[in-house]
């Protein structure tokens, strides 16, 4: 396991790129370059948990570590979410769970600096590597547009 770190620099407010990541209306547009048909189900609030899915129900589990509103956001990954279904730790599984994924807001200058960490399995690296900043990019596109 390793950990990634991506930051990107946006012309917007904290408030607006915080409701870009978190909103149902924008959040599957960036993370669409993961998963087409994503989406995230979860109250949004420390402690509980976060069905990250693909749109055909499967994907993952999480539960948020630690929130703080417009400044924070970190997900500890469990494991896989079959057809709708929180599936049991399984050998492929027990590789990756307890994994960290961390998403820092903070205002340098009236810009947004946002920095995503991720532990991720070896296997997925190149993966990662290779979409995150895509993700990112959307992520600034979303915010810094007027709509």
């Amino acid at each position: 396991m390793k950990k990634l770190v991506f930051t990107t620099a946006i012309n917007a407010p904290v408030s607006k790129v915080w409701k870009v990541l978190w909103s149902d209306e924008t959040y599957n547009k960036w993370t669409s370059v993961f998963s087409p048909g994503s989406t995230a189900k979860s109250d949004w609030k420390e402690g509980s948990k976060v069905h990250f899915l693909d749109g055909q129900g499967n994907g993952m589990f999480s539960v948020i570590d630690e929130l703080k509103a417009h400044e924070l956001m970190s997900f500890r990954h469990i494991g896989l979410i079959k057809n709708g279904e929180e599936q049991p730790e399984d050998e492929e599984t027990k590789k990756w769970s307890g994994s960290i994924e961390t998403y820092t807001l903070s205002n340098a200058d009236g810009k947004t600096e946002l920095k995503v960490e991720v532990d991720v399995d070896d296997a997925f690296g190149e993966y990662m590597n290779k979409t995150f900043p895509e993700a990112l990019k959307k992520v600034k596109e979303l915010s810094e547009s007027n709509r």
